[in-house]
């Protein structure tokens, strides 16, 4: 527990460094683009509480890492299990993505109402 705020500090650089690159290269290709975009918006509020935007963050930096359970390239598989740490971070999280993440991630991946 002792580097819990060390490790959520690095998930934060991995996320800043490599999100929207990545999100934006696949968008398209992958069907969680949105709710991955709505998790970082709202991982980035500050009305969110930190234990919250620390899960978030974790299963962000988890997508950006190319390297994990199934690595990325694998075709047909390769997002599923980044598709799954997401699902259930969110699923831990849910009450906390407000309906403005939400819009700001469609507008944000230029996805109509």
């Amino acid at each position: 527990m002792d580097n819990l705020p060390a490790t959520i500090a690095q998930n934060e650089r991995i996320v800043e460094r490599g999100f929207w690159k990545k999100l934006l290269a696949l968008l398209g290709r992958i069907p969680f683009a949105d709710d991955a975009a709505a998790a970082y918006f709202c991982a980035a509020d500050p009305a969110t509480p930190g234990r919250v935007r620390g899960v978030l963050m974790a299963a962000l930096a988890y997508f950006v890492t190319p390297i994990d359970a199934i690595p990325d390239f694998v075709a047909g598989l390769g997002f599923t299990d980044d598709a799954a740490v997401l699902a259930m971070a969110l699923g831990l999280v849910a009450k906390h993505v407000k309906p403005e993440h939400v819009a700001r991630a469609r507008e944000a991946l230029g996805i109509e109402r």
